[in-house]
């Protein structure tokens, strides 16, 4: 007579801290996907005899409290503002201007320099103090 057991064992393997697992690890590559640049790619370039020079300029405009502006500490009415801009940055494809705006003026006029800027592709860096 042979007696057999009511329960058979049934291997079992348990899964349940690997859910937590598989979050952290989509967790950290999610996160390294986004810090890593996959439009990089690097090339060996070739080298040419002759060179161009993009040429940058950068001018500072300047606005104290009374709402005097000044290009490169030269006085300057705002009606004619565009006008140099358009004469200063003729030909020159990287235009930067630094803004140095007194505190005390209203924000109304940043934002008239700012369409200035804007009307003609400039690039606009506030200067601040520390």
């Amino acid at each position: 007579m042979k007696i057999r057991r009511k329960s058979r064992f049934a291997p079992e393997v348990f899964t349940h801290s690997l859910n937590d697992i598989m979050f952290f690890l989509l967790l950290f590559f999610l996160i390294i996907s986004t810090m890593s640049n996959p439009n990089v790619i690097k090339l060996m370039l070739p080298k040419a005899s002759a060179t161009q020079q993009m040429y940058k300029k950068q001018i500072t405009l300047s606005i104290d409290d009374q709402k005097v502006y000044y290009i490169d500490k030269e006085p300057i009415a705002f009606d004619a503002l565009e006008a140099e801009l358009q004469n200063i940055f003729a030909g020159v494809e990287d235009r930067t201007i630094v803004l140095r705006v007194d505190k005390n003026l209203a924000v109304q006029d940043l934002v008239d320099v700012l369409e200035l800027g804007a009307k003609q592709d400039i690039k606009m860096v506030m200067a601040t103090a520390k």
